[in-house]
């Protein structure tokens, strides 16, 4: 009678997902920050004390409006809800198979229910492979998105200030922002969101 207690325990296989989709939705909501904040999109016609026109973009106001950046986050956003899907059909099918394993256990020889044992072990840690590799390749993907809007960013405020009217242009976002003060009447996000939508890449 193979009647010991299982290596492999019930919950093992769900227990670090959570964590790890959570930490790779957080990774997610940084995308436009930090692509927004690191290239400075914000511009205003501001004045400095010596003469410098300053600007500012409003980073929420571009997510909210810049097509290709809202395109390419639904894509990958759907990637990520797809794949924990798969993750947790995979975790589901391991449980009911040791689930069998342990309603069977009494009626098995040591033999039996240790060659059981060690398939689902196995079968365990392949999972664990998959997930890892899984979840790899999506941040690999958000991290190419990362870059490309990045690079896109870059391109359209040195195309927009090719005249050098200003001196300086920043990246402002409510409660995540340097900036503790902004006049609306330097914000030039509009004019920014129009040459970035016009120079998408066409569907």
């Amino acid at each position: 009678m193979y009647t010991r207690q299982l290596f492999v325990k019930n919950g093992i296989f769900l227990a670090a997902i959570a964590g790890v989709f959570a930490a790779c939705q957080q990774g997610n909501n940084k995308t436009a920050a930090t692509a927004g904040s690191d290239t400075s999109v914000q511009a205003a016609s501001a004045t400095g004390a010596a003469g410098q026109k300053l600007a500012f973009v409003d980073i929420d106001s571009l997510e909210a409006h810049y097509t290709y950046f809202k395109d390419k986050k639904a894509e990958l956003d759907k990637k990520k809800e797809g794949a924990q899907n798969d993750i947790v059909g995979r975790e589901r099918q391991l449980q009911n198979e040791l689930y069998n394993l342990q309603q069977r256990a009494p009626t098995m020889t040591q033999q039996e229910g240790q060659a059981a044992e060690a398939g689902l072990q196995k079968k365990a840690q392949q999972h664990e492979q998959y997930k890892q590799n899984l979840i790899a390749q999506l941040q690999t993907q958000e991290a190419q998105f990362n870059e490309d809007l990045q690079k896109r960013l870059n391109e359209t405020i040195k195309k927009y200030n090719a005249d050098k009217r200003y001196a300086f242009i920043f990246s402002y976002r409510e409660g995540a922002s340097n900036i503790l003060y902004k006049d609306e009447a330097f914000d030039i996000t509009t004019e920014v969101i129009k040459v970035l939508n016009a120079e998408a890449p066409k569907k």
